[in-house]
């Protein structure tokens, strides 16, 4: 309990708005700097760079059959309008794909809207030469007062096919445009691209018997720009601070390589800069521990397994013995532990997943965490990370099976075609 005190109480400090490239996050990353300090132990920054924009005009406005104007956020690097704006012809496609434009030879002159945006249906956007694209956000009876609309980059391999200037509205919004039959839009958007600073705070503890074998252990510290952030994810931090505390005191064979990474929710940006910068390390890391989203009170606990059957195999076995109940799922983890895998470096995404914490909003806050959910997940997660960096022999050899190669493939959207 002494553990989930401690975790529950670092989680609190942390729960404040830490989106990557800020000083908000940069303050958080100290934060944690200070926590290893405080243990005893060393830690640093490594810094890399995010891209970003300056947005300096954005605006919505129905033009026909009626006039009305309408709340909008960008999506950052998605490009500009013409600087005297756009008149565009509203289409709602339902399910983003090519048979719900029909008729439609090309898409130029349109502001297409989705309910959410895919990289399939943004590249074949680009292709059919749409104008505009608007995406909505939450549901038709969000109160307006508690909507979480903010901008969201798109992502690197969308920028690789083509900027399309980009929107996003509320539910609402969209469900009355729709409904009341909108035609024509005027749309103003002006950004311009720029780079921040975002950071990873490292730590190591070498190896007693098995030095040149690593074992990297990640969770990510950034938020998104609305909330607290407490569950995602403060939680995972703090539980690898715990984690860091004790193998500190207690070094295990192989050497422990903690990753508290920045800027994953614009797109796993601290992980994947971390294998960038440490190319010459990558033959060494065996292993990948993540933890992203634990501690509350209510839900089942998850293991996402990214590697083949042996190693779900072992991960179950593990939780028989030690009677921890949880759910399996061998998939690719949408979060750190996925750059590892692609890496062919098995991994365990270490999580709780409940109905009653939601993420991503104003909602996530500390409320529904606890003490005793939290020193939970840290007992389980000592347990499994000692069997693994202690064993004579590493329970699953390096590398991935071809059905996680290909989900790996789809998940970083690579055309293999």
């Amino acid at each position: 309990m002494e553990t989930g005190k401690y975790q529950l109480a670092l989680v609190e400090k942390l729960s404040f708005i830490r989106y990557g490239g800020t000083e908000e996050e940069l303050r958080a990353a100290h934060m944690l700097l200070d926590e290893i300090k405080a243990a005893g132990g060393q830690g640093e920054l490594m810094d890399f760079t995010v891209p970003a924009s300056d947005v300096k005009r954005c605006s919505m406005k129905v033009t026909a059959p009626f006039e009305r104007e309408v709340a909008c956020v960008p999506y950052w690097l998605s490009g500009s309008l013409p600087a005297q704006g756009a008149e565009l012809k509203l289409f709602y496609a339902p399910r983003g794909v090519e048979e719900d434009y029909g008729a439609i030879e090309s898409l130029e002159g349109y502001a297409v809207m989705l309910n959410a945006l895919t990289f399939d249906a943004y590249k074949l956007l680009k292709e059919r030469g749409a104008s505009a694209f608007i995406v909505l956000q939450g549901k038709w009876y969000d109160d307006e007062s508690e909507l979480d609309l903010y901008s969201r980059s798109i992502r690197p391999k969308m920028q690789e096919v083509g900027r399309i200037p980009g929107f996003m509205i509320t539910g609402r919004d969209a469900t009355e445009l729709v409904r009341d039959g909108a035609r024509t839009l005027r749309l103003e958007l002006e950004q311009s691209d720029l780079e921040n600073t975002s950071r990873d705070v490292l730590a190591v503890i070498p190896g007693t018997e098995k030095p040149g074998e690593s074992i990297v252990l990640t969770a990510h510290y950034d938020s998104v720009p609305v909330g607290t952030g407490s569950w995602d994810n403060a939680t995972g931090s703090a539980n690898l601070m715990a984690l860091y505390k004790h193998f500190l005191a207690h070094p295990a064979k192989r050497t422990l390589r903690f990753i508290w990474c920045g800027s994953e929710e614009q797109g796993l940006l601290g992980s994947k800069a971390w294998i960038a910068q440490h190319e010459p390390l990558m033959d060494s890391v065996k292993f990948c521990f993540n933890f992203d989203m634990c501690g509350t009170v209510l839900g089942p606990n998850e293991i996402y397994v990214t590697g083949g059957d042996d190693l779900k195999s072992f991960a179950q076995q593990y939780a028989r013995e030690v009677g921890w109940s949880a759910n399996f799922v061998q998939k690719v983890h949408s979060s750190d532990s996925a750059p590892f895998a692609d890496r062919g470096v098995p991994a365990l995404g270490i999580t709780r997943r409940t109905g009653t914490a939601v993420i991503h909003t104003h909602e996530d806050l500390l409320f529904p965490l606890s003490e005793a959910a939290m020193g939970d997940i840290f007992a389980f997660s000592r347990g499994i990370i000692e069997r693994v960096a202690n064993s004579e022999f590493l329970p699953v050899k390096t590398g991935m099976p071809d059905g996680m190669k290909e989900q790996l493939d789809k998940y970083f959207q690579r055309d293999k075609s």
